[in-house]
């Protein structure tokens, strides 16, 4: 009854109240703009693989993926191996298996960084001013002749008195070399380690703007990582969050926070036995990088696991369970991201994150397209979650879980699509809309 009718429409307040309130929020709308910008929408790798500086040759991402496969044959040499190490069900098995070998054979590495730390060491200046050099010139080798990883760079020693002067010379080392066979790489990434104060934050933030002013390049055009590892970078001695001042004095260059595994566990006074990625320690630096990074536009990634696949088959498949098991858990915590320290670690990598993905293909995919079409369901879904839904969708995609087409037809919707919902506008609800 009365569904016909037109209503009327009557208010009480004059423009002025909402025009007053719009210019006394415009500082927190600006604030909110410049702080929170949002995920950058772009493929975030799945993992990076340190190596040290003295080890990087122009064959080590091919040779990591020929380890990779080696292991395979040699330990789990079929679908059904493999998947009865990992405990895999039988629907997963040759899909993920098949997939595994695909991408060892096309792109076994998503993001390498030539490691000049702790995996490197202290060495003659000459010495890593030549490693320094010849990192440069292997990496603009390698993007010029197609044979890079997706994201490739350094890390460099870190900006504590004893070795800040080493670092900042083979930083400079690196990029002016790298600059001089060309454009910078869009995949270049660098990680900046150990870091304690929102001002060796500030001091990394000075020193790539005076390259870049030095080179002529866009003023905020090299950006970097930050390395979680030690117990100041998550709670500072006046008890705010270090990390989330950290971020903030990035000045936008910040893209990545790394949680160290070892470094963190032994500066809290963990045992060596129990240093581990699902440590409760390293839960909890994890979930304050977490909601430190959360609309800042900076990812987050898990550690590593020191337990290395090698030796007797036995040996390999319980390492292989290992890190199976913590990438799966990472995954599901939203560590989209984590470290590989071994060519071993490679398979279990991929399965994990492959699995991780096809297992939820036909389910985020229904209720994804449900909600495009506004169809309905038993899930009452809401843009937020249509936001999750399609970066999940999308993440699979970038990293060889999923396949474009089966996307498609299982949701209706293109990639454009699903980037639309996956990075909506500010407040603009009708983004999710179709």
């Amino acid at each position: 009854m009365g569904q016909g009718r037109q209503e009327k429409v009557a208010t009480s307040l004059a423009g002025a109240v909402s025009e007053g309130i719009s210019a006394s929020l415009a500082p927190v709308d600006a604030e909110l703009e410049r702080r929170y910008p949002g995920d950058p929408g772009t493929r975030q790798p799945v993992h990076t693989v340190y190596v040290p500086g003295d080890a990087f040759t122009a064959g080590t991402i091919r040779s990591w993926g020929d380890r990779a496969l080696a292991a395979l044959d040699e330990h789990a040499p079929d679908a059904a191996a493999f998947a009865a190490v990992l405990g895999l069900p039988d629907d997963l098995a040759e899909p993920v298996h098949s997939r595994v070998r695909a991408k060892l054979e096309r792109e076994p590495v998503e993001d390498l960084r030539v490691d000049f730390e702790d995996g490197y060491g202290p060495r003659p200046d000459a010495e890593e001013d030549e490693t320094a050099a010849r990192a440069a010139r292997l990496i603009a080798e390698a993007y010029a002749e197609g044979t890079a990883a997706p994201y490739m760079g350094i890390r460099m020693k870190c900006m504590e008195a004893p070795v800040r002067d080493r670092g900042i010379r083979t930083l400079d080392i690196f990029l002016t070399g790298l600059i001089a066979a060309g454009p910078l790489p869009a995949g270049l990434v660098l990680t900046l380690p150990k870091v304690t104060y929102p001002e060796q934050v500030t001091a990394m933030v000075r020193l790539l703007e005076a390259f870049e002013k030095a080179h002529g390049l866009e003023p905020g055009r090299i950006g970097f990582e930050i390395q979680i590892e030690t117990s100041q970078s998550i709670l500072a001695t006046d008890g705010t969050a270090t990390v989330a001042r950290m971020i903030q004095a990035a000045e936008g260059r910040a893209t990545g926070l790394h949680y160290g595994t070892f470094d963190y566990s032994a500066c809290l006074g963990v045992s060596a036995a129990h240093q581990a990625a699902d440590h409760p320690a390293a839960d909890h630096a994890k979930a304050v990088m977490q909601v430190a990074a959360a609309g800042t536009g900076v990812r987050v990634s898990d550690g590593s696991t020191n337990v290395l696949p090698v030796g007797p088959t036995a040996k390999v498949h319980d390492a292989w369970r290992l890190h199976y098991g913590l990438t799966r858990r990472a995954l599901a915590r939203a560590y989209y991201q984590g470290w590989d320290m071994h060519p071993g670690h490679l398979p279990t990598r991929y399965a994990a994150v492959f699995a991780f993905y096809r297992e939820g293909l036909e389910q985020a995919a229904a209720r994804l397209a449900r909600y495009a079409g506004r169809a309905g369901g038993d899930v009452m879904d809401e843009p937020a979650t249509a936001k999750a839904l399609s970066g999940y969708l999308l993440r699979g995609l970038d990293c060889g879980a999923l396949d474009n087409g089966e996307v498609a037809r299982l949701t209706g919707l293109t990639r454009a699509d699903l980037e639309g919902f996956a990075v909506p506008r500010r407040g603009d609800l009708t983004a999710f809309g179709k």
